[in-house]
């Protein structure tokens, strides 16, 4: 912001290319939320779709996963659309979102190790856009 005479204020328009960046972020927050909440889905209705290749550290039932998956998704791609309006608390809950699906997939990873991959690499991608160029077009 600058100012200009007697504290009047003027607002400085954000670049496009930081606006591009934070709308991908939305978007892809609202892909992989709805990805996710389907793979939370399928493992509640369908327990053997996902099978573990070996033993791993985070032995949880593939119903437990689903339900994780599905709330934990849905919650993203609520913040996803929250943050298109241009809500500036939606940075903070979009990066603490994405932290908390990449953990999830990450532990998701015995079960189908490419679509876990995927989505931390999603995730990663969301954090960085709003964390570096999330200032710029706050509201």
């Amino acid at each position: 912001m600058t100012e200009s005479g007697y504290g009047s204020r003027v607002r400085e328009q954000p670049p496009g290319w930081a606006v591009g960046f934070i709308v991908f972020a939305a978007v892809m927050m609202i892909m992989s939320g709805v990805f996710q909440a389907l793979a939370g889905l399928i493992a509640i209705f369908e327990n053997e779709f996902y099978v573990a290749a070996r033993k791993y550290l985070f032995e949880f039932d593939v119903t437990s996963w689903g339900w994780i998956h599905l709330i934990l998704g849905v919650i993203v791609a609520l913040a996803g659309f929250s943050l298109l309006s241009g809500a500036t608390w939606a940075r903070v809950v979009g990066i603490t979102l994405a932290v908390l699906s990449a953990i999830a997939n990450f532990a998701f990873i015995p079960y189908y190790p490419f679509w876990s991959l995927l989505i931390i690499a999603l995730d990663v991608f969301v954090i960085w856009a709003l964390a570096v160029h999330g200032g710029k077009v706050a509201t």
